[in-house]
């Protein structure tokens, strides 16, 4: 863990979004929502022509930019460190990239244990310029809407497995499952190896400044809840632990997941994101007291805007049994979407009357 912790701007402890993840009273149901900056800015557009993803993700003064861009344009509760899942892996020297259209691909898929140790462990000296976005970023939002934090960014252990297995996405997960049945010694050491990874590419980021994370587990639906808890449940869980030790909150996201809430809770996160096929309602029920964030489908961003508040309005009155709501989609802001209508979607969100 790196030796130096940030200490965590005071003007930050009571801002909206801290406050709900921490299940106390709030003034505005605070809203930051998945994949803000990407694809749907024009901004974006503009400053990542000709740069690849990855090499994005490495130059700090772009990374905060991207970071930096949604915050202005919608006035959003929190901004989400821009990184992408396998980055950590690039940036020990596993042989991957992420190819427009597809995904990350992996050249030599993960079958042996040799394969796995073969993969080193990830120091924070491998991510220097992570720990300098980072502290860019926070020096900047320091002085947005009175104090904006910054949300910490990493795959959980299961998502990023199934890329290393499978050798880039996949359906059906056919290899990774075939991995976690067949080969559970393999499966386990790999799994401590990424939770590992993941945990310190965590701590990096709250060491420089983040006030929050989030573990996305974008696969994790698809295994059983019996499988989850044996195969994948354990391996996250070390991470949320080693975070939780810095005193920040966690969020839990995961897609297709309605079967799982209850123990992605247990995990170890503060907030479990719930993606929109669960009805919040339904979801709160199962995450065992905790804080929870979401779930508009986001494809209402596509539906006439008196339709898109309307169902908004719902899930934030449903979300008023939680001890604390974070307003967010269900998954990710779609390439699509027109900026204009999650600006609309953001102010409604924050003047509703609570």
């Amino acid at each position: 863990m790196p030796e130096q912790i940030q200490q965590p701007d005071p003007r930050l402890a009571d801002s909206a979004f801290l406050k709900a993840a921490r299940g106390e009273p709030v003034p505005h149901t605070p809203v930051w929502f998945m994949r803000q900056a990407g694809r749907s800015l024009p901004e974006y557009l503009k400053v990542r022509e000709g740069v690849s993803m990855l090499d994005s993700c490495l130059d700090p003064d772009l990374v905060t930019e991207i970071t930096l861009q949604p915050v202005r344009r919608y006035g959003v509760d929190a901004a989400i460190f821009f990184s992408d899942i396998v980055l950590p892996l690039k940036a020990v020297g596993v042989d991957l990239d992420i190819k427009p259209g597809v995904g990350p691909v992996v050249a030599n898929p993960v079958r042996t244990l040799a394969d796995v140790e073969a993969i080193p462990d990830l120091m924070p000296e491998h991510v220097g310029m992570i720990t300098q976005a980072v502290r860019q970023l926070t020096a900047e939002l320091a002085s947005i809407n009175g104090g904006t934090p910054l949300i910490g960014f990493a795959g959980a252990p299961f998502t990023v497995a199934s890329y290393l297995v499978e050798g880039g996405p996949s359906k059906e997960h056919a290899k990774t499952k075939a991995l976690m049945f067949g080969a559970p010694d393999v499966w386990d050491a790999l799994m401590r190896k990424i939770g590992g990874i993941a945990a310190t590419y965590l701590e990096v980021q709250v060491a420089a400044g983040a006030s929050a994370v989030q573990l996305f587990d974008s696969w994790a639906g698809a295994v059983t809840p019996e499988d989850y808890a044996a195969f994948v449940m354990p391996h996250s869980a070390r991470v949320l632990e080693r975070v939780g030790a810095l005193g920040v909150p966690r969020i839990h996201f995961g897609v297709g997941t309605s079967n799982l809430l209850g123990l992605m809770g247990q995990a170890g996160a503060d907030v479990v994101g719930v993606d929109w096929r669960t009805p919040m309602a339904a979801a709160i029920g199962q995450v065992g007291g905790r804080a929870v964030q979401g779930n508009l489908d986001p494809t209402l961003v596509f539906a006439p805007t008196e339709v898109m508040l309307e169902r908004a309005a719902r899930v934030i009155e449903a979300g008023r049994a939680a001890p604390g709501h974070i307003f967010n989609l269900g998954h990710g802001v779609i390439p699509t979407t027109d900026p204009d209508q999650l600006k609309r979607l953001t102010e409604f969100v924050q003047s509703y009357e609570l």
